[in-house]
């Protein structure tokens, strides 16, 4: 983590007040909430929607923080404390991140994309810890205050950082970017999440290719080559970057020549390689997942009769493709995280593929943040619903209602059932898990399904 003297910091940040009584204080990394805060920090007050962090800036303090930043419009500053006055405490903690991460050798991976970017973030880190020490963004702290602390928590001898970047705007990947200034940049897919807000999946390109304003010349970036949306967009940008694409076909670098899932996971071939890949995790969409890490993990030396031994150890963020035990000796797979059009139908090809189960259960719930089409997307998802592949529907949500209207034309009313109340959802799905039954659940992350998974796991 940073480790800087006082008058080293206001080199890196523009700082607005006399430091000279305490300049050889040194901090040991920051932070920005007095829960977490430990002995020797820079702590960082923020403003939020509801509460001002400079009130907790005297606790800060007295639990070991040796230097505090301050924002200049804010009144009443403690007397007789290290303080750095700054225009902006959010810009000063971005401005050191980037600063920081300027002095470090290091190598930066990008990872963005509409659904997979943790997922792949995983994977490249345990890819390039085969050649590296590696570190990579906490859990999804991926946007404007995660990526910084990710970064100013990176250690001196840190040889590579795997860093998310999320979105919901415009203009956000670009901060993000230019913050870490990545040596590789890996754009997953691009979706259909948050239309709200950007409008169509040309806007979703336009925003997710922001990722390349940051990206150093020479650069390695690594897509999708059967997305247009990218291809074309690439031919209208300048660069001197190397450029590898991964896909299902063999238009691209890397793609697979063989794929199946196992109870265990998934087995392919690639084109690149003569090995058996065999990875923990379900999904032809975490194989393209994969095939984008191990492309980066190529090209920064990492060979690929090496790679298996990577993925033996895969462990995802939690709520992505989980699979657990769950009651009466059935099996729960929990991607319960996050949902859109595009990785809803993902999981429901995924389950309509799986053989050697008594009986499968899909569990789906409300897709977020998809603006005025929201109605026709749940409609379109109930009708992909495939009644010869999937035995019982369950959905939940006022939305989660339309996916259940839909699915009953092909299912009938007997097979589909709709629910408002999780409780009840629980109860009622409960009386149909039996032996060697699999349930799916999958849903946007503000329907909270895990507790769904929770109950039904034992």
């Amino acid at each position: 983590m940073i480790k800087r003297s006082v008058m080293e910091l206001i080199n890196m940040i523009d700082v607005q007040n006399d430091c000279a009584s305490f300049a050889d204080t040194l901090i040991t990394g920051v932070s920005f909430n007095t829960r977490t805060i430990e002995k020797g920090n820079l702590f960082i007050p923020l403003k939020g929607e509801t509460r001002d962090g400079h009130e907790f800036v005297q606790l800060a303090f007295n639990q070991g923080a040796a230097v505090s930043l301050w924002q200049r419009d804010v009144p009443n500053p403690p007397k007789n404390v290290p303080l750095l006055i700054v225009e902006d405490t959010l810009v000063a903690m971005q401005q050191l991140a980037q600063s920081y991460r300027k002095e470090l050798s290091l190598k930066v991976v990008a990872v963005t994309g509409s659904n997979g970017k943790t997922t792949t973030k995983d994977m490249l880190a345990e890819l390039l810890s085969l050649k590296y020490k590696v570190q990579k963004t906490s859990g999804n702290f991926n946007n404007h205050l995660g990526l910084p602390l990710t970064i100013l928590g990176l250690e001196d001898d840190t040889e590579v950082a795997v860093l998310e970047m999320g979105m919901n705007h415009f203009g956000e990947i670009d901060l993000l970017t230019n913050i870490a200034n990545p040596d590789a940049a890996v754009i997953t897919n691009i979706g259909d999440a948050h239309l709200q807000e950007l409008g169509s999946r040309e806007g979703i390109a336009k925003a997710k290719m922001e990722i390349l304003n940051g990206l150093k010349s020479n650069g390695l970036f690594v897509f999708p080559g059967e997305e247009p949306l990218i291809t074309n967009a690439l031919k209208n940008i300048p660069n001197n970057w190397k450029v590898r694409t991964f896909g299902k076909h063999d238009s691209n670098d890397v793609y697979p020549t063989s794929l199946k899932m196992t109870e265990s996971g998934s087995v392919f071939e690639i084109n690149e390689s003569n090995d058996i890949f065999q990875m923990p995790v379900l999904g032809e969409y975490n194989v393209m997942n994969a095939l984008a890490a191990m492309l980066v993990a190529s090209e920064w030396g990492v060979p690929f009769e090496q790679m298996n031994k990577a993925f033996a150890n895969l462990k995802l963020t939690t709520m992505r493709m989980e699979m657990s035990d769950g009651i009466n000796g059935s099996h729960v797979l929990n991607d319960a995280y996050n949902a859109s059009p595009t990785s809803m139908k993902a999981v429901i090809e995924l389950v309509s593929s799986l053989e050697g189960y008594t009986k499968k259960i899909v569990v789906l719930g409300d897709m977020l943040e998809l603006g005025p089409n929201e109605a026709e997307y749940h409609l379109e998802i109930g009708s992909y619903l495939n009644p010869e592949t999937i035995d019982l529907v369950y959905t939940y949500g006022e939305l989660g209602k339309l996916i259940a209207k839909a699915a009953e034309e092909n299912f009938g009313s007997a097979r589909v059932f709709a629910f408002e109340n999780k409780n009840e959802l629980i109860s009622h799905l409960k009386s149909h898990l039996v032996n060697n039954a699999l349930v799916v659940v999958k849903a946007s992350r503000g329907m909270k399904l895990e507790e769904v998974v929770q109950s039904i796991t034992e």
